[in-house]
């Protein structure tokens, strides 16, 4: 009996056996044809929403815009999924060069130099700069009378290319063309230069009330999807992209965001390159690194000053706020406390954003105009941020010191001040010392974070440098070494420091 039923369990399980192999070879199949088609693929598409009408984000944070519609519609023509992922614009070529997307999307113009690192779709956009100036400026009239003056561009764009052709403009660089037309708005900038199409959207919807636009297509220019070079995934794009065009769906997006009718646009890439490989793409790559070293070292310089600046800055106003926080009236403890737990509590990169561009709009609706210099607002940021974790380690300084010191001090007939200046402070100093050279070290790191506003120090000097060779690898990799350097350097300061201020480690160092 036993052995009957053991036969039967054992030919219910070879039964079973059959029964999932031939459905793995079903949905092997299945996958198979899938692949030949492309369905069931899904696409890392990036792209950066914060381009109106391009691509933006809408009121419930869904993606909108010409280009995320149409990418929709080429991926439901080639039969293919869509996975957007946000990423800022002159990050998009590095990201697919590390393939870590599989395309993007976001307004990008075919060029020469682009065409070297990624490959494009057929073109399908054509549009032009545009010039941007203040309705109350009478003195820019076209783009000859740019010469000398301002100019507001987002990063890694045609823009900022055409710019640098302006004799003796000052071109100031942000993450982004909104960015960028906040700065003309807030009267930092005397012109701004981007895509036709954006800049007239937000004028016409009301966005950019105080702007005008003076001169229109400066260039011919089209926008491609970007894929990897030489990506197997570039022909089922320019399939479906080729279906969207000839079936009229096309015309009813452009139609939808644009309200005209489409142009004409050429079938073929007006160029293609070859990249380089094996030895000679390492030769390149130290070409590259040594050709921007001393791009990369003239922003260190930046970088070392703002630091010092702002330390120098937050560590009288954070000692100061440190020795009230100890007072002994309640309602200076209390300010005292919500300075250091806002400047805290808050990213620093908000802090800078409200510094630079929001106390001027603000005072622009309050009826006055008012601008920040880029250093100013940088080192008023970084100092006001310093400040409130210096005065935690000033406290916390002064209240490790024994009670009895400050006992003894008053039995000597020092009054408070005296106290503090001479016997509490001195010794506090000393314990204070490591805590506040992590504090510049960290300092010196986050002044990476003022290239949001077009500043020109080390981190931001690197970002120019890719936007034009498109080496993302290298050249951060440079920028994280000189990085390392100047943090080394100020490391070993600091230690020579805390040992000529401790005579017992002094001395003991002095012994041969």
């Amino acid at each position: 009996m036993l052995n009957m039923a053991g036969l039967g369990i054992l030919q219910r399980w070879r039964l079973h056996l059959i029964i999932c192999l031939s459905c793995l070879l079903l949905v092997g199949g299945c996958s198979s044809n899938w692949s030949e088609t492309g369905a069931g693929k899904i696409f890392k598409i990036g792209t950066e929403p914060a381009y109106p009408p391009m691509e933006f984000q809408g009121p419930g944070g869904e993606l909108q815009g010409f280009d995320i519609d149409l990418m929709k519609a080429i991926a439901t023509a080639a039969g293919f999924q869509v996975n957007f992922q946000s990423l800022p614009f002159d990050g998009l070529i590095p990201a697919l060069q590390a393939k870590t997307i599989d395309a993007a999307i976001s307004s990008i113009t075919i060029t020469q130099d682009r065409a070297k690192t990624v490959s494009f779709s057929r073109p399908y956009f054509k549009s032009g700069l545009a010039v941007a100036v203040r309705k109350d400026n009478k003195d820019i009239t076209n783009f000859d009378s740019l010469k000398n003056k301002k100019i507001a561009v987002q990063i890694g764009t045609t823009g900022a290319e055409k710019a640098k052709s302006i004799p003796g403009a000052q071109v100031r660089s942000f993450d982004s063309t909104p960015l960028a037309l906040q700065e003309l708005v807030n009267g930092n900038a005397d012109a701004a230069i981007g895509d036709a199409p954006v800049i007239l959207y937000a004028i016409n919807t009301g966005n950019l009330p105080a702007v005008k636009i003076i001169s229109q297509l400066l260039t011919q220019e089209y926008f491609g999807i970007a894929t990897s070079k030489n990506s197997p995934n570039l022909t089922l794009i320019n399939q479906g992209l080729t279906k969207v065009l000839q079936n009229g769906i096309y015309t009813q997006i452009y139609q939808k965001w644009f309200q005209t009718t489409p142009p004409q646009l050429p079938e073929k890439l007006p160029f293609t390159t070859a990249t380089a490989t094996g030895i000679s793409a390492l030769l390149t790559c130290a070409s590259v690194i040594l050709q921007s070293l001393p791009i990369l070292l003239q922003g260190a310089l930046i970088t070392l000053l703002l630091t010092i600046f702002s330390i120098t800055i937050g560590l009288v106003g954070g000692s100061l706020i440190g020795i009230l926080r100890l007072s002994r009236i309640e309602i200076v403890r209390w300010l005292t406390r919500a300075y250091v737990d806002f400047l805290r509590g808050t990213p620093l990169l908000v802090q800078i954003f409200m510094i630079y561009f929001g106390i001027p709009a603000i005072a622009q609706e309050l009826g006055f105009t008012f601008s920040f210099n880029q250093f100013a607002a940088a080192v008023i940021a970084l100092s006001l941020n310093s400040a409130a974790y210096i005065a935690e380690i000033v406290r916390a300084g002064i209240e490790s010191i024994e009670p009895g010191q400050t006992e003894a001090a008053q039995s000597l007939g020092l009054d408070a001040v005296q106290t503090m200046r001479y016997v509490i402070f001195p010794q506090a100093l000393q314990r204070m010392l490591p805590p506040l050279g992590n504090e510049f070290i960290s300092l010196l790191k986050d002044t990476s974070l003022v290239a949001v506003i077009g500043f020109e120090e080390l981190f931001r000097k690197g970002q120019l440098i890719v936007s034009q060779n498109y080496r993302a690898f290298e050249i951060y990799a440079a920028v994280a070494l000189v990085y390392l350097c100047l943090t080394l350097i100020s490391s070993h300061f600091f230690s020579k420091l805390e040992i000529w201020m401790n005579p017992v480690k002094r001395s003991r160092q002095a012994k041969p």
